[in-house]
């Protein structure tokens, strides 16, 4: 009596294997690309409407004028149909001397909604462009 061997069964497995190496990177890789290193707003002079954008390194400060300015972490949408993008901002005024007032903005900025949680300044308006 000769005896077959369960080739089939061998060839599920390591067929299973072989995709779950190369199936699981990419899930993992779409987590991460959520979450971006750099952080691009657009700064409005409203004296001379002039409007200049800045790209900063998220956790760096960067002057502009008389801000202060550092994207804490910047965030892309889960969804493509509906882009969203969202950055925790701090923004200080290097012409205030009051040392109790130490952000003029300090939060989380929208790109679809700037209204939601406002930077209110008498000379510059920021809006969030993009994060990558």
């Amino acid at each position: 009596m000769l005896f077959k061997k369960n080739i089939g069964l061998g060839k599920t497995k390591f067929n299973l294997i072989i995709f779950l190496f190369l199936i699981a990177p990419l899930f993992a890789y779409s987590e991460q690309n959520l979450e971006g290193s750099y952080t691009s707003i657009k700064i409005l002079d409203k004296i001379s409407s002039k409007n200049i954008l800045v790209k900063l390194k998220n956790g760096q400060a960067k002057k502009h004028k008389d801000l202060l300015i550092k994207s804490m972490k910047c965030k892309n949408s889960e969804f493509d149909d509906n882009p969203e993008i969202t950055a925790y901002i701090q923004v200080s005024d290097l012409t205030k001397k009051d040392k109790d007032d130490v952000f003029v903005f300090n939060g989380w900025m929208f790109s679809s909604s700037p209204s939601i949680n406002p930077f209110d300044h008498p000379v510059y308006d920021i809006w969030l462009v993009s994060c990558y």
